[in-house]
């Protein structure tokens, strides 16, 4: 299940329920891994602590493109996938 993200769930400080590892690579799995590696649990955290409504994404893969990090650094990532299969099982799915 995708978490929705709402206008609201963004304003509001939206705990998980629960957390899993990532069993296998999916496109949300990917981006789950690029929000983790800037220092985010997942894009809800980062829209809370950002205050930002949108994140930039690729148009080919919708991928994420581009976050910044608590200290206010850029990760930049590829259009292309990122999260190689033996890093997969440690991305967190967090369920809200």
């Amino acid at each position: 299940k995708k978490p929705e993200v709402s206008g609201v769930m963004a304003e509001a400080d939206i705990k998980p329920k629960s957390i899993q590892d990532a069993k296998k690579w999916s496109a949300d799995v990917e981006n789950l891994y690029r929000f983790q590696q800037a220092g985010y649990r997942d894009e809800v955290e980062y829209k809370q602590v950002k205050q930002v409504d949108m994140v930039e994404r690729w148009p080919e893969t919708g991928f994420v493109k581009k976050l910044q990090r608590r200290d206010n650094t850029f990760n930049y990532f590829d259009k292309q996938r990122e999260c190689k299969d033996k890093e997969v099982h440690k991305v967190k799915v967090y369920v809200y």
